[in-house]
């Protein structure tokens, strides 16, 4: 170990984040490093749920005037900082995958020119190619592969619509976002970011990067719970009257006139479609609410640190037990370390869970851990990392219990 105990409990007292610890109810003895699966449940979420459970009691119909109703805009507005929007810029509805269609619909439908191929990248997470695939296979469109590493400029020629991830899912990746959307507008074509593993832990100028379209999700780093609903951007130069494919009726510039004929709203809220959650709704507004008090470039720089700190702890181990680590360097990074072991990544991954160090698993031998700054502290990476080297350097992986395949967390 590099890194002494005194030295990690020092840097923890010098932390301008460190007081917002206390604001999420994390479990006793729990040490989590997968803030990027699901993030930690904020205290101020239950008492938001449990308000609207009250409002659903006493108000019944009436809480739809109350504030439900206007939630998708309203947590919108409330996001846009933490993205580098404006207000009117970002909705919060649906998931990625459904507002990944609605947006290659939406650009497709608004372009005057032959191009019709859609290029997704190799390597990211499936969804967003599953969902392109879809898309083309529905509307007659051409649907390609970006190679993974390959070289983005060379597989422009007559695409329409690129969709890119801003980190990595696998190997936490970061991408120049303002370079990369140059690039992309430079060769007519336009660029859905997918913000998953970059929304809430770095930060994000998308207004000041010429970004026009993005999606993202809320339950990893912004901390909304499981199944919040995701987001929605589009710079207000941008927003007209063209329809996007999933034309519902809370996109509807007038929902409640129960009209015949869709005719979209004339601003952000074209992009919603139909009821949502008041209750999962409630707790996402809950976090978004703290998320106005952080300082983004405190929260960069803490985040640098604890995976810097994780990872000097481990150096030493890494090639003596065959464990290869993929994580960028710190500038081309996004909040995770990535580290491969193809035979026992699995296993280790669950021997650490069972000491209540909890991180995740991705096939194949990809083990993923997350920093969230706002929760972790100094000594809980030091501890997980002082927990890692015991599993690795005692072979208790090596237990068949920890062979046996499953529900992965």
């Amino acid at each position: 170990m590099r890194v002494s105990l005194d030295n990690v409990r020092e840097m923890d007292r010098q932390d301008p984040l460190a007081d917002f610890k206390r604001r999420f109810a994390l479990p006793e003895g729990v040490l989590y490093l997968d803030g990027n699966s699901l993030g930690a449940q904020p205290v101020a979420a239950k008492q938001a749920v449990d308000d609207t459970l009250d409002q659903w009691r006493t108000q019944l119909i009436k809480g739809w005037n109350q504030g439900w109703f206007d939630a998708p805009e309203r947590l919108g507005n409330l996001l846009a900082p933490v993205i580098g929007a404006q207000d009117g810029e970002v909705v919060v509805t649906d998931n990625i995958t459904l507002n990944i269609f609605k947006l290659l619909g939406y650009i497709l439908d608004k372009r005057q020119d032959e191009r019709r191929i859609v290029l997704s990248e190799g390597g990211n997470f499936p969804t967003d190619a599953y969902i392109a695939q879809g898309y083309c296979r529905v509307s007659g469109n051409e649907h390609r592969f970006l190679p993974e590493s390959g070289n983005l400029a060379e597989h422009l020629d007559g695409v329409a619509v690129v969709v890119l991830s801003q980190v990595n899912y696998r190997t936490g990746q970061l991408r120049d976002m303002a370079a990369t959307t140059q690039l992309v507008h430079a060769h007519g074509a336009e660029i859905i970011w997918d913000l998953a593993h970059s929304a809430g832990a770095l930060p994000i100028d998308l207004n000041g990067a010429g970004a026009r379209y993005a999606v993202g999700c809320t339950y990893k780093y912004l901390n909304g719970g499981p199944g919040a609903p995701a987001f929605l951007y589009v710079h207000r130069d941008h927003l007209d009257s063209t329809w996007q494919p999933l034309s519902g009726w809370h996109g509807h510039t007038s929902p409640f006139a129960f009209q015949a004929d869709y005719t979209p709203a004339n601003d952000i809220s074209r992009f919603r479609t139909g009821t949502h959650s008041a209750l999962i709704y409630s707790a996402l507004e809950a976090s978004l609410s703290m998320w106005a008090e952080v300082d983004m470039q405190a929260l960069r720089d803490k985040s640098l640190a604890l995976s810097n700190l994780f990872r000097e702890c481990l150096e030493d181990i890494f090639a003596a037990h065959g464990i290869e680590d993929l994580t960028p360097t710190a500038s081309q990074r996004g909040s995770q370390v990535s580290l491969i072991d193809g035979e026992n990544g699995y296993a280790i991954v669950q021997a650490l869970i069972a000491r209540g160090v909890i991180g995740d698993y991705r096939e194949p031998g990809l083990m993923r851990f997350g920093f969230t700054p706002l929760y972790l502290s100094y000594e809980d990476v030091w501890q997980a990392a002082q927990h890692f080297r015991e599993v690795v350097e005692s072979g208790e992986y090596q237990d068949p219990q920890f062979h046996i395949r499953g529900a992965v967390t």
